[in-house]
């Protein structure tokens, strides 16, 4: 089930990463957001959580160009950030089952993973890096 506050179409002009231009179209399960999901306590065995990663320091607030396609495709984090995402995390485990698995997926090329798992009082059981700049991060938390 994929969950998502907007539902949204948008073409993408041809360039390095798509040499055709692509159409992208947002089209979640349930359109909610992540930091107040519609979900009973305890409804699932295993979520994934892979919130926005930049904020407009980094993705600029021109409206062009890849950054601007950047923010229409994975969000973007505004002001008041760290609450959002601890809300988040909140959220997750909360409608996870005991024992139940949460994903988390991180880049770090602005804010550093230390800065984001010191919003959750839960530690992961391990990550993993990934990406051209193993800036990606991977990590796999347990509801206990």
């Amino acid at each position: 089930m994929f969950v998502d506050r907007r539902t949204e179409d948008f073409f993408i002009e041809p360039g390095r990463a798509y040499k055709n231009g692509a159409m992208l179209s947002v089209k979640p399960d349930i359109e909610a957001d992540f930091t107040s999901l519609p979900f009973e306590d305890e409804s699932f065995f295993h979520v994934v959580f892979d919130p926005p990663h930049h904020t407009d320091k980094r993705l600029g607030n021109t409206g062009t160009g890849i950054l601007e396609k950047k923010k229409k495709k994975y969000g973007k984090l505004v002001e008041g950030w760290e609450e959002m995402i601890s809300r988040g995390f909140a959220e997750c485990f909360r409608v996870l089952k005991p024992m139940g698995t949460l994903i988390f997926k991180w880049c770090d090329a602005e804010i550093p993973l230390r800065d984001i798992l010191a919003l959750t009082p839960y530690q992961p059981l391990y990550g993993h890096r990934s990406g051209k700049k193993a800036q990606t991060h991977w990590m796999a938390f347990l509801k206990i």
